[in-house]
């Protein structure tokens, strides 16, 4: 035990529960002020702007893009400072105080600068809190864990994608953007205060000697390579030292490589994928929330709270499936998750045509369809929530473990999920745009082809690469 005086609380402000509903109820309150104003947009660019209603559409994918394009430029540097820094619980700080500001720009903002300025910093702050966030996760409870674990929180925080667009909905029918962000305001206080008083697993070393190495991805083993290939290298458990010299960086490298040596390990064809399932599944993410509103004002003449409830058949699934699909990902490994989930998308995306053409006369029975088949591709979302993160920590993990140093002293976790929030943001930034852009020009229903053909390609990409060469495709 340290001499110095030990915090009051340090047992439970440190424990493993504690620090991951930290990082959860961050994570939930980025998501759900990014959300909160989904179905409030079209009526803020109206109302404050005076923006005429052929131009909303394009404003409202403008907005959803600048978020993502600031946590897109700012990833990077946050996640090289998060590993260089003696905490991680400062940056996680200023994360907030970067929402705080956005908040108040959005409750208060007349014109499109300030809107545009507010959604960067809400950018910046989900950077950090997404970079810092899933970095302390890795640190708590390690990698054998990481897919429940991702799986649970993705399915918690999917609770703020649901409720968001609906509350923003409800509030701003009955009380205006006074309402809307008062609650936003509100979960602020709430997140703050946990903030303040966690305490991460490395500053509870320093009074209490049992949380040392407690979580530390390097104190654990890596992840058997996954899907058929787990069954074709049996001869790899007992070659450890092939392994540890296939994850090797050699010497000489150029100076942005010794200075950022991560960037090797964009060599690995699985973690280029690993990022690409994350972007993939962002783009959707972004794609629904940019289009339902839109697409429920012209199918059904949808107002806020009418659009905002659809989510919910969206999201119910994905707060259900997600634990049990985490959990299959950590029991059975990354590729079967990420093929059949991405790949169950196909006709689930090409299905959503379907409202479009009419095919129930009642409108009742249109809108009960539109929320089934809404329904049937929250299943979906929620089976890839996990892939990407696990499998791209397994990989660099192992070049982690085959360099020892190398990567400093904290390792280059932050600096990993710094790239996994660039490509997510990059997806947030895109998927709007060109869905957007898309059903403006050849339909809603044309639109989720071009989309589910991307997903159908995202799967066979995973089945040959995430997890390892499949068994069939060995020599």
């Amino acid at each position: 035990m340290s001499s110095n005086k030990v915090p009051i609380g340090l047992r439970w402000r440190a424990s493993t529960s504690f620090i991951l509903t930290t990082v959860a109820v961050g994570l939930f309150t980025d998501l759900f002020l990014y959300g909160l104003i989904v179905p409030v947009l079209p009526f803020m660019l109206k109302e404050r702007v005076s923006l005429p209603d052929e131009k909303i559409q394009s404003y409202v994918s403008g907005l959803l893009a600048a978020y993502a394009g600031a946590s897109v430029i700012f990833s990077i540097p946050i996640g090289v400072i998060a590993d260089r820094a003696n905490a991680r619980q400062l940056p996680f700080l200023c994360g907030l105080a970067a929402l705080l500001g956005a908040t108040i720009m959005l409750a208060l903002g007349q014109s499109i600068l300030v809107l545009v300025m507010a959604r960067i910093l809400q950018g910046i702050s989900g950077a950090i809190v997404w970079t810092v966030g899933l970095a302390m996760v890795l640190d708590t409870v390690g990698p054998e864990n990481l897919g429940k674990v991702i799986g649970s929180i993705f399915s918690f925080i999917s609770v703020g994608e649901l409720a968001a667009p609906v509350l923003g909905g409800v509030l701003h029918n009955k009380t205006g953007y006074a309402g809307v962000f008062g609650l936003g305001s509100a979960l602020l206080v709430v997140d703050f205060i946990l903030r303040m008083l966690m305490i991460e697993r490395k500053t509870a070393a320093k009074y209490d000697k049992s949380y040392q190495g407690a979580g530390n991805p390097r104190e654990h083993g890596v992840r058997e390579e996954e899907g058929e290939n787990r069954e074709s290298s049996e001869e790899e458990p007992l070659l450890p030292k092939n392994e540890e010299e296939h994850y090797r960086i050699p010497h000489g490298q150029n100076s942005l490589l010794r200075n950022l040596p991560i960037l090797y390990c964009f060599s690995s064809p699985r973690l280029l994928v690993a990022l690409l399932l994350a972007f993939v599944q962002a783009a959707l993410l972004a794609t629904f929330d940019a289009t339902i509103p839109t697409e429920a004002g012209s199918l059904f003449d949808f107002d806020s709270l009418q659009a905002g409830l659809l989510f919910i058949a969206l999201d119910i699934p994905y707060l259900l499936l997600g634990p049990l699909a985490g959990w299959a990902v950590d029991k059975y490994g990354t590729k079967p998750a990420a093929v059949i989930g991405f790949g169950y998308l196909v006709p689930a995306l090409i299905l959503l045509r379907l409202p479009t053409e009419h095919l129930v006369s009642s409108a009742k029975g249109n809108i009960i369809l539109y929320s089934a088949l809404l329904s049937l591709n929250g299943i979906g979302l929620a089976v890839i929530g996990s892939p990407s993160i696990v499998e791209a920590s397994d990989v660099v993990q192992k070049y982690d473990k085959a360099n020892p140093g190398l990567f400093g002293e904290n390792g280059p976790y932050a600096q990993l999920y710094a790239f996994n929030s660039l490509v997510f943001s990059a997806g947030l930034t895109i998927g709007p745009l060109i869905s957007g852009g898309l059903r403006d020009a050849i339909g809603y229903g044309n639109m989720n082809l071009v989309v589910a053909g991307i997903t159908g390609i995202t799967a066979v990409l995973s089945f040959l690469y995430i997890g390892g060469k499949p068994k069939l495709l060995q020599g």
